[in-house]
């Protein structure tokens, strides 16, 4: 039996660096324009993965949790969302996670989305086991409320006998395994020894999970699995914009990666002491594909004059202009901006102008951080040598 393991899909998520506005200050979802790019890429994401399901000839596309971003998306990402899984010939599983809980507002419980949604779509927001397919069954754990109070995959296994003679039974769960996620004050986790205890005994034949952004396999069991986003969230991911396809029988798996997204979020840093530093930086950028569906993110550290710290200012704002973004991390950046005397010798002043002019680069002397911010805007303006 082949099936798709696909889970986070966060359609209608917002990222501040490409400009979107936080929650609260979010009027009407007001976004930048790389943000639009990004929502669409993620629906992409989503039909690129249904052509490959089609393809394969899969029985079903399992997503395990977190379809959408909350339960609070507007009507457009629901009717997008309703679109794109119409464009599937595959049968769908939506399993409720803890961004769209199965609780009094889930968005898959909305007229808006009950409406829309495909014959073919099946959302597992009931616990306990259903079946798919002829001898195909699927255990499913969603998340019914953001706050469990209990490991939601330990309930359903400890609930169930081995499966009958000839019937294959994936479990569909969402969140983290006690081994990834050691916090002994967090009740939903799954405990990973009743999991194993499960595969070994029959009670299941693979553990589809969602909630982890990063792929991830199991050391011990292959079987227990995390596919990753199927675009990319964040920079601290582990090879996420994938899907898997699962060939399953009573006794293993045989799982491939497939790639379904496009984007990239790039965390990048670099030591800025001078003006080969600056070359090295902006070759890196410049090296970078697909800058219009990449972000960066930048951690710099060194110290630079007047002059080098306005020429990185200008390098960043013209590859800003090309790339999805283009930011500073300044809390793990380090980058001082030292005056000399080249930098005075630059602006070129007379007057009150070069009076003013000094006496700024006094005061940054004495580490009047105003002095030099002063400074850089006036190097900046009056245009001195690059």
């Amino acid at each position: 039996m082949r099936f798709v393991h696909t889970a986070d899909w966060q359609l209608g998520m917002t990222r501040r660096v490409l400009g979107a506005r936080p929650p609260k200050e979010a009027a009407g979802g007001l976004t930048g324009e790389a943000q639009a790019r990004f929502a669409q890429a993620r629906l992409d994401a989503v039909s690129a993965l249904g052509r490959l399901a089609d393809e394969r000839d899969a029985a079903f596309v399992l997503v395990c949790g977190d379809v959408f971003e909350s339960n609070l998306v507007g009507p457009d990402v629901v009717a997008r969302a309703c679109e794109a899984l119409a464009s599937f010939r595959t049968p769908v599983l939506l399993l409720p996670g803890n961004h769209d809980p199965a609780d009094a507002a889930c968005v898959m419980r909305r007229p808006d989305f009950v409406r829309r949604c495909p014959p073919h779509v099946t959302v597992l927001d009931t616990p306990g086991v259903h079946e798919v397919a002829p001898g195909v069954e699927v255990v499913a754990a969603p998340w019914r409320s953001k706050h469990p109070l209990t490991d939601l995959v330990g309930e359903q296994l400890a609930a169930l006998d081995p499966a009958p003679p000839g019937t294959l039974r994936v479990l569909a769960g969402h969140g983290e395994l006690d081994v990834l996620d050691p916090d002994d004050d967090e009740p939903a986790r799954i405990r990973r020894d009743g999991v194993l205890a499960a595969l070994a005994d029959g009670r299941v034949h693979y553990v589809a999970l969602g909630d982890r952004h990063s792929a991830w396999v199991d050391a011990v069991d292959d079987r227990i699995r995390h596919p990753g986003t199927p675009e990319v969230t964040d920079f601290d991911e582990v090879d996420p914009g994938h899907v898997l396809v699962v060939d399953l029988d009573e006794h293993a798996a045989h799982v491939t990666v497939e790639t379904v997204g496009g984007w990239r979020f790039v965390r990048h840093d670099a030591g800025l002491d001078g003006d080969d530093d600056l070359d090295a930086l902006d070759a890196s950028l410049g090296a970078l594909p697909d800058k219009e569906r990449t972000a960066v993110r930048l951690a710099l550290v060194g110290t630079l004059s007047l002059r080098q710290r306005s020429r990185l200012d200008d390098l960043l704002a013209a590859h800003g202009h090309a790339f999805a973004a283009v930011e500073v991390l300044e809390q793990h950046s380090d980058l001082a901006t030292v005056p000399d005397d080249a930098d005075l010798d630059d602006l070129d002043l007379h007057g009150f102008a070069a009076d003013a002019a000094t006496d700024l680069f006094a005061a940054a002397g004495r580490e009047d951080a105003e002095a030099r911010d002063a400074l850089r805007l006036l190097h900046r303006l009056v245009g001195g040598p690059r």
